[in-house]
């Protein structure tokens, strides 16, 4: 039997993420006939125009789906900007009906607000990924491209929703099977869950000093409790006035003023993907002082944390 997908897109959602969890289906069916259909829904049962002002239609609405289907919800900036009881009702019944749920890009914020992830690894794209351990502290998101975890699936978007597809092809009908779908894509190679989502340090910021890569990593993984540049030069096990030699030289900049700005593009993202306040923000991005906070904020953006905010619900909190 032809194994079921559906896919619920809300406003904005991300047409790329959409297209590339499709089209692996149609050429596996291209290959072997039927084993996969698709149908696409949205809230009212219309047509329903992406972020990039894509407009699709929809081939029904809120509809009751069978045991074992797959229901993937496609979102973009503001995931809860449709939310409503009777979307969260609707979910709910299909999980208690059997129904596989997952959420591509940040639909993965739609499951969770309706309180489908609880227990489940997630994951969601990264830039909206510390906004959402914000609002949703309980979950165990990740980094990971997608995840896999029982009745959950989810996916970072963009192109990764390739790579969960053709690991759902592998376990369904083998690994061959998954390797000729990724080669009509052009892809060298198929990417593991694992694989992170953003540019590993060393492209991102163009560097080769594994020590200076090292530091990186830790001043990302530690803004909430930011670490004074000797902490941070000691795990490396260097010198403090060698950690500055190696920031100048390769970025620059100085350990701190670096630092500094990582912090102020994380608030930056949940200012404008939370309902946080200012202060909240600046707490967990490692200011004490709201004044403080208000004022490196200018001077990086040239505006007040206040001024940043979107005048539109917020894209996690949905406030």
């Amino acid at each position: 039997m032809p194994q079921d997908f559906y896919f619920l897109l809300l406003p904005g959602f991300s047409a790329i993420g959409f297209i590339s969890a499709i089209e692996p289906l149609r050429v596996a069916n291209r290959f072997r006939s039927g084993l996969y259909r698709w149908q696409v829904l949205s809230i009212e049962g219309g047509a329903v125009q992406a972020s990039n002002g894509m407009s699709v239609n929809a081939d029904g609405a809120l509809q009751p789906l069978a045991k074992g289907a797959t229901l993937l919800v496609v979102a973009g900036f503001e995931p809860l900007g449709s939310f409503t009881p009777a979307l969260q009702h609707w979910l709910r019944k299909l999980d208690h009906d059997g129904v596989v749920l997952g959420g591509i890009d940040t639909g993965a914020v739609v499951l969770a607000e309706a309180g489908l992830l609880d227990g489940h690894r997630v994951t969601l794209h990264w830039e909206a990924l510390e906004a959402f351990k914000e609002s949703y502290p309980q979950l165990q998101a990740t980094q990971e491209l997608f995840e896999v975890d029982r009745r959950r699936i989810t996916s970072a978007g963009g192109t990764a929703s390739i790579d969960l597809m053709l690991d759902l092809v592998a376990q369904a009908h083998g690994a061959p099977l998954a390797i000729q779908v990724s080669e009509q894509f052009v892809l060298g190679r198929i990417r593991p869950r694992q694989d992170h989502q953003r540019m590993q340090i060393a492209s991102r910021y163009g560097i080769s000093n594994k020590k200076l890569v090292q530091v990186i990593g830790e001043m990302e993984r530690n803004t909430e409790q930011p670490l004074n540049t000797l902490v941070l030069a000691e795990q490396v096990q260097v010198t403090r006035r060698q950690l500055e030699r190696l920031f100048r030289l390769y970025l620059h900049d100085t350990p701190s003023g670096f630092y500094l700005r990582l912090r102020l593009d994380k608030a930056r993202q949940l200012l404008r993907q939370t309902d946080m306040s200012v202060l909240e923000v600046g707490i967990a991005c490692g200011f004490e002082s709201a004044s403080y906070f208000t004022r490196c904020y200018r001077g990086r953006f040239e505006r007040c944390p206040r001024e940043d905010r979107k005048p539109q619900a917020a894209a996690i909190s949905g406030g």
